[in-house]
């Protein structure tokens, strides 16, 4: 019997934006229907807009509901219906708070169906947060609800992967006045940690990690910030200790280029921006965001909802299709560890 692929579920994303449409690109590839048993949950309306705006039609096979997805395996994406949002309550290219109520809400049967046994991941195409904030969610981004929602009381944070790079970071979306408050040697190790044993989970057997500084040019010996000295220097030895075998602190403007020549598998960064700017130069069309130190597989495109050219067929579906097959992979690996066969 050929092995079982992993179920993914898909989302639509925030309905104002380009996620229709990319997922509509996603599915409209046979080579992508390969890799995963695909559910795409979501609103009927809004699913068909989203092929109109691709320029594509895409066979769909419909089930009741998500815990139907296993056993409808087939041929043909699976497609769970679901009322989320109606059209008069969505501007296409503004953010508002029926949109994010509309993301929470499918989020949140997906993160049941995953806890549930029922499916094996979540993919969900680009989202917006002030959007969700309007909605009532209390949290300053979804990694944060996802936290909440699963009970999750350990370390976690986003982590990006751009061809095989991975970053994580020691704080994310917060002022940058704020990030340095949060800046501990503790929260260096853990963010270190979770990216070492995530990457190792992900197939890598020795993950090669560095940690970056916080100060121009590392801080010159104390003579530009004492962070590195007092907080960075200290977490890495103390890493070492513990027996991984992480390395720095590099200065922010010079880890990126040996990590782009092949040096180092993942970065940890200090803050949001010093490890985004760098991996969105390096390739903003494709990189992917991981939902790390969840109890469960959460992938999504790093890019954003790109109101301005909703509905206009102009989106790039890479980091779509990349999220969608590292969710496959996670998926498999999630699948295994509960001894789904």
């Amino acid at each position: 019997m050929p092995a079982q692929k992993p179920t993914i579920a898909l989302t639509l994303g925030d309905p104002a934006g380009i996620g229709p449409e990319l997922i509509a690109k996603l599915l409209n590839d046979p080579a992508n229907l390969q890799q995963g048993n695909i559910v795409l949950i979501g609103d009927p309306w809004l699913w068909e807009a989203g092929q109109k705006a691709a320029g594509v039609a895409v066979a769909t096979q419909a089930i009741a509901s998500l815990a139907d997805a296993r056993g409808a395996a087939g041929d043909k994406p699976l497609f769970v219906a679901v009322d989320s949002v109606a059209p008069g309550q969505v501007r296409q290219g503004q953010a508002a708070a029926s949109g994010g109520a509309s993301v929470l809400k499918i989020l949140n049967l997906c993160m049941d169906a995953v806890m549930a046994g029922q499916i094996d991941a979540i993919c969900f195409a680009p989202l917006n947060k002030h959007a969700m904030k309007q909605s009532g969610m209390k949290f300053e981004d979804e990694l944060h609800h996802f936290a909440n929602y699963l009970k999750v009381d350990t370390y976690f944070c986003e982590f990006n992967t751009l061809d095989g790079l991975w970053t994580s970071r020691v704080s994310s979306h917060v002022p940058l006045k704020d990030a340095t408050s949060l800046l501990s040697k503790e929260r260096i190790e853990d963010a270190s940690r979770l990216i070492y044993d995530s990457l190792k989970a992900a197939g890598i057997a020795q993950p090669r990690v560095a940690v970056s500084a916080l100060n121009p040019h590392g801080g010159d010996g104390g003579s530009c910030g004492r962070e590195e000295i007092d907080i960075i220097e200290p977490a890495v030895r103390s890493l070492q200790q513990q027996g991984y075998p992480v390395e720095g602190p590099f200065p922010a403007d010079t880890i990126f280029i040996k990590a782009r020549d092949g040096k180092y598998d993942a970065i940890v960064t200090m803050y949001h921006d010093q490890g985004q700017i760098a991996i969105k130069l390096l390739g903003f069309e494709k990189g992917v965001t991981v939902q790390g130190g969840l109890p469960i597989p959460i992938t999504t495109p790093a890019h954003g909802t790109a109101y301005d050219i909703a509905g206009k067929n102009l989106a790039n579906v890479n980091a779509m299709r990349n999220a969608y097959l590292i969710a496959c992979r996670m998926g498999e690996a999630y699948r295994k560890r509960w001894g789904e066969s």
